[in-house]
């Protein structure tokens, strides 16, 4: 069961999100995008976070990309 998702971790989450719902194995991950499958295990169960290089990685990968949220007037 996926932990419960912290809203003030929007990054985190979307990779996260991202992660859980790829198709591949974590071992066919690690090939694609270089990041150490027990990495992608611990940060998928919600026990670890990322180093921002493995991050990178992940974000190319899924062809995530960090926009500026719009303010609320």
């Amino acid at each position: 069961m996926p932990p419960k998702q912290n809203t003030n971790e929007p990054i985190t989450e979307a990779l996260r999100d991202a992660v859980n719902n790829c198709e591949l194995s974590f071992q066919a991950l690690e090939k694609e995008t270089g990041v150490l499958r027990q990495s992608l295990m611990k940060f998928a169960r919600g026990e670890t976070g990322l180093l921002l290089s493995a991050a990178d990685k992940l974000a190319a990968y899924f062809e995530l990309e960090l926009q500026p949220r719009k303010r609320k007037r």
